[in-house]
């Protein structure tokens, strides 16, 4: 029986254990990890601090990736001078935002710039958001997923969440939302109308105590085979890594 090991991971650019960024262990985590559908969140592109490394491209090359987008939330430097991304800035400028990946052709690709959390609610500075979605042609056969990293403001999130799946559900099915959602797995499952394949604290990575990282699916012919949130040299998330197969 096939199976499809999609991974999500928030990568905290790619920081490690120490407070450094070493691309090196990055490759060699997404190595580790085997994803055939990978999503990232907090993935930088071309940023002082990360060495200017295209992290996305170090994933796809470890992956082995025929197909990969990474989508900029922020334009410009984290914590210096940014701003919203568009999608029009310039190629290879220094970006910050999601990416996904796979090992299986993509029919096509769509970017979702979620609604700004306004500034009257904000009790700590906010980010951008967005989210990418992609159909790709896979063993368990075709299949729509989404990846998108919410925000932390609670009530806003979950409207993020419903905007995403709203977009997802316009697509053909058999449909995944996978990413960080700052939401628990509750949450994340009754304000999504999905089911959750993996239940797993993934936050903090040193000892999670917290789910804040989903595979969500509305297709009840898949199920997980096998999932878990293994320790990693990266990050302050752990990835959570569900093996999908067809009941």
């Amino acid at each position: 029986m096939p199976t499809l090991r999609v991974v999500t991971f928030n990568i905290l650019h790619g920081r490690t254990v120490g407070g450094g960024v070493d691309p090196l262990l990055l490759r060699d985590a997404i190595r580790r990890l085997g994803p055939d559908i990978l999503a990232l969140q907090e993935v930088d592109v071309d940023q002082e601090r990360s060495g200017r490394t295209d992290l996305t491209a170090v994933a796809a090359e470890a992956m082995d990736a025929v197909a990969h987008r990474f989508v900029a939330a922020i334009a410009g430097t984290p914590g210096s001078t940014w701003a919203a991304a568009t999608g029009a800035e310039r190629p290879g400028a220094a970006a910050y935002g999601i990416a996904l990946l796979s090992r299986y052709p993509a029919s096509d690709w769509r970017v979702l710039r979620l609604p700004p959390v306004p500034r009257r609610v904000l009790i700590a500075s906010d980010e951008p958001r967005a989210a990418v979605m992609a159909g790709f042609d896979t063993p368990l056969g075709p299949l729509t997923v989404a990846t998108t990293h919410l925000t932390f403001v609670p009530g806003w999130n979950r409207r993020q969440l419903r905007r995403v799946v709203a977009a997802v559900n316009e697509r053909p099915g058999p449909r995944l939302v996978v990413g960080d959602l700052n939401l628990r797995a509750s949450v994340a499952r009754r304000e999504s109308g999905m089911h959750t394949l993996a239940v797993a604290p993934t936050y903090p990575a040193h000892r999670p105590r917290r789910q804040l990282d989903h595979v969500l699916t509305n297709d009840p012919g898949l199920s997980a085979r096998h999932w878990e949130a293994p320790a990693m040299p990266i990050s302050d998330h752990r990835p959570l890594v569900v093996d999908l197969r067809r009941r």
